[in-house]
């Protein structure tokens, strides 16, 4: 009887320590170091915020890829408007991404449609920059000769001018989708969770816990070369007339 409950005993002292993270599989006296035995064990607990950071990733540059590409639009024909856009986007890029998080809490509240409007907000400089870029540096030897067909300025747009431009606009893309990885990590702040949930309130507040600061920052840092390895493809596929030399 005795040895049946000090054998109880010690399996229920062996879960306690390893639901406080403190067992020897979870890096006990290791803590100033990366665990891998840390993260084979809790491997389940990352997919939630890699699954999280992808959508506001993604939604995100889309959101903020489409309203760039209307603005970009719209100022083709009418130059006045390019600096009024520029400076307008190079406001809301330069104002803090936490400061941002906070103002628009109690506006929309926690969560991740607040992340997603104040990344959206941050995509519109990059992308629109580009875009404008790539629309302005079309050869006026290709805008005559879809003028000469008999194009409209409509078709000229969309069947000469854009996909011209489109390299350039990738290349906005691209840059825009990375800085996004690495910005929505602090969508924590907004309730939004994501990569940031693991770097903060699993890494930092867990006594500076460096094994989820490690594999965080690894995850995210690998997410951002997989976006960019598809915006690449995306390029060769869409504009095979030019070469893509990769950064």
């Amino acid at each position: 009887m005795t040895a049946a409950l000090a054998s109880l005993t010690s399996v229920l002292a062996q879960v306690q320590i390893r639901e406080a993270g403190t067992g020897p599989t979870t890096c006990e006296g290791k803590n100033d170091a990366f665990c891998p035995g840390f993260v084979i064990d809790n491997i389940d607990d990352y997919v939630s915020p890699l699954l999280e950071h992808v959508v506001l990733v993604f939604g995100s540059v889309l959101i903020g890829f489409a309203i760039a590409m209307i603005l970009a639009i719209w100022s083709h024909g009418r130059r006045w408007l390019i600096p009024v856009f520029i400076g307008t986007t190079g406001v809301l890029y330069t104002i803090p991404s936490i400061a941002l998080f906070l103002l628009l809490l109690p506006i929309t509240g926690r969560g991740t449609e607040t992340a997603l409007i104040a990344l959206s907000l941050y995509n519109l400089q990059i992308i629109y920059r580009n875009a404008n870029s790539g629309l302005a540096n079309v050869p006026a030897s290709a805008r005559d000769s879809g003028t000469g067909m008999g194009m409209t300025k409509r078709q000229l747009l969309w069947k000469v001018e854009l996909p011209l431009a489109l390299p350039e606009i990738i290349a906005g893309v691209r840059i825009a989708t990375v800085s996004t990885v690495a910005i929505a990590t602090l969508a924590i702040f907004a309730g939004a969770g994501g990569l940031g949930e693991i770097l903060y309130n699993e890494g930092i507040q867990r006594d500076v816990f460096k094994t989820n600061i490690v594999f965080g920052s690894l995850l995210a840092v690998g997410l951002a070369i997989i976006c960019d390895g598809l915006l690449v493809l995306a390029q060769r596929y869409l504009a095979p007339w030019r070469k893509v030399r990769a950064l």
